[in-house]
C-alpha cells in the first residue's frame, strides 16, 4: 500500500502572553526548557522521529531568537528535497495582514502545498511537551479513511474547560467542538473524563485546501473555532486517542500519553519538577526517541564541592561549595561559594553568587545574581522587583550577560 506524502506545518508563532516574562523577547516556542531544550524542539523531535522530513515552522511574534535556534539545531544537509526543516514568516500574498489565526497562518503559506503536492498535510502546534509517534496517527488517519483527523486527550472532568473539548461518538467520530467550556461533554464510555483537542491536525490535502479558501472567503481565521466545526456534517472528522499512542524506549514509571501545554508560568514550572526524580513522569533520556537540540560544543559540568540532590546540572556549569536540590540547571552556569538552590530552574550563561538563595524562582539567561540575594524568600519583596506567579513562582526575566551568546 502507497505510503501517503505528508507535508507539516509547524504553527510557532504564539506570542505567549501568560509566559511574560519568558517570552518578552522571544516566541512562546523558542523558549528554554529542561536545562538544554527549546519548547519547539519536542514537536519537531516527534515529527523527524516519526519520519516526517518536510517541515515548513510557521514563526510570527519576535522570532529571531527561534530562527537562530532552528538554523543552529535543525538546518542540515538535506538526504532529498524533501527532508528540510524551514522557517517560513507571513506570506502576506493576499494583503499587508501578518498571521490573523492559525488557518490563516496555513492559507497564507498555501503555495508551499501546491508546490509539494502532498497527499496529507499535517498542522502541529510548536508549543507543548510531549512525545508521539505521529506516524501511528497517520496510519489511523488512513485505515479509517478521515478526511481530517484531531489529536485528542482524555483528561478529567474537572480540567475540561481549561481546554477545547471534543464531543464525539463511540467510533471516534467528531460531532462537536465546546471551547473551555463549564460543563464539558463526557468522553464515550468515560463519565469521567473528556477528549481534549492536542491542537495537533492531519488533513487529507484536497479538504484543507478547500477549507481554507472558504474560511478566508468568510473572513475566518482559526482552524478549532471556525474551519473544523464547519467541517463536521460534511467531511468525516475522527478524534485519535492519544492515549493508544505507543512511543518505543517509554519507560514503565514515565506518566502515559505525558503532554503539557507550557503555556503559564505554573504548568511551565511544574513541567521541570515532572523531569526530575529516579523515576521522573518524562524522561528526558531515550535512546529510541531522542529530543534532538543545539549541540554543546564545551566543556564538561564542573563539580568542585556542594550537596546536590534530585537536579540536573547542564554541560559547562561549575559548581562550587553550593547546595541545589530539586533544581534544574542549564548550561554554563556558575554557582558560587554558599548559594542555595531548591526547587528551581536556572538558565544557561546565569552566574549565582556567594551566598545567595534561590527558592521556587525561575532565571532566565544572561543574569548575575548577586552574592547574598535573596529571590523566592519573601514573595511580597520579590513582587516588587519580579514577576510572581498565582502559584508562587517568582521569574527573573533574561538578564544583561548577553555579549557572551547573541542566541537569547
Amino acid at each position: 500500500m502507497k505510503v501517503p506524502r505528508v507535508l507539516t506545518m509547524v504553527m510557532a508563532g504564539g506570542e505567549g502572553k501568560r509566559l511574560h516574562p519568558l517570552t518578552a523577547e522571544r516566541s512562546k516556542p523558542a523558549v528554554p526548557f529542561g536545562g538544554r531544550y527549546r519548547i519547539v524542539d519536542f514537536a519537531l523531535s516527534n515529527l523527524i522521529n516519526s519520519g516526517m522530513y518536510s517541515v515548513y515552522l510557521l514563526v510570527q511574534y519576535k522570532s529571531q531568537s527561534l530562527i537562530e535556534h532552528v538554523r543552529r539545531t535543525w538546518v542540515g544537509s538535506p538526504i532529498t528535497q524533501r527532508h528540510f526543516v524551514t522557517v517560513v514568516p507571513p506570506q502576506m500574498r493576499g494583503g499587508p495582514e501578518w498571521f490573523q489565526g492559525t488557518a490563516d497562518a496555513v492559507y497564507q503559506s498555501l503555495n508551499l502545498i501546491y508546490i509539494h503536492r502532498p497527499d496529507v498535510v499535517a498542522v502541529f502546534g510548536a508549543d507543548h511537551i510531549y512525545r508521539m509517534d505521529v506516524a501511528q496517527m497517520l496510519e489511523f488517519h488512513k485505515t479509517r479513511e478521515a478526511d481530517v483527523t484531531v489529536a485528542a486527550l482524555p483528561v478529567a472532568l474537572g480540567q475540561g474547560s481549561t481546554f477545547g473539548v471534543i464531543e464525539a461518538d463511540t467510533d471516534g467520530r467528531i460531532r462537536g467542538f465546546h471551547e473551555k467550556s463549564e460543563r464539558p461533554v463526557p468522553m464515550p464510555g468515560d463519565s469521567g473524563r473528556c477528549l481534549a483537542s492536542m491542537g495537533n491536525y492531519l488533513f487529507s490535502t484536497p479538504v484543507l485546501v478547500e477549507a481554507l479558501q472558504q474560511a478566508h472567503a468568510r473572513g475566518h481565521n482559526d482552524f478549532g473555532r471556525d474551519v473544523l466545526p464547519r467541517l463536521l456534517k460534511r467531511r468525516r472528522v475522527l478524534a485519535y486517542n492519544f492515549e493508544s499512542n505507543r512511543v518505543p524506549g517509554t519507560k514503565p514509571y514515565e506518566e502515559p500519553a505525558y503532554w503539557r501545554d507550557v503555556g503559564t508560568i505554573d504548568v511551565y514550572y511544574a513541567a521541570h519538577q515532572d523531569l526530575l526524580g529516579e523515576k521522573p513522569r518524562f524522561d528526558e533520556f531515550n535512546v529510541q526517541w531522542p529530543i534532538s537540540s543545539v549541540k554543546y560544543l564545551g566543556p564538561h559540568t564542573r563539580i568542585v564541592a556542594g550537596e546536590i540532590r534530585n537536579s540536573t546540572i547542564g554541560d559547562g556549569s561549575v559548581v562550587c561549595d553550593a547546595r541545589i536540590h530539586n533544581s534544574v540547571i542549564g548550561r554554563e552556569v556558575t554557582i558560587e561559594d554558599g548559594a542555595e538552590i531548591e526547587d528551581s530552574v536556572v538558565m544557561d550563561y546565569t552566574v549565582v553568587g556567594k551566598g545567595a538563595r534561590l527558592r521556587r524562582a525561575i532565571v532566565d539567561r544572561y543574569n548575575m545574581i548577586e552574592p547574598g540575594a535573596r529571590i523566592g524568600v519573601d514573595l511580597q519583596a520579590d513582587a516588587g522587583r519580579y514577576h510572581v506567579s498565582p502559584g508562587g513562582v517568582v521569574v527573573v526575566p533574561l538578564g544583561q550577560r548577553r555579549g557572551l551568546n547573541l542566541v537569547y
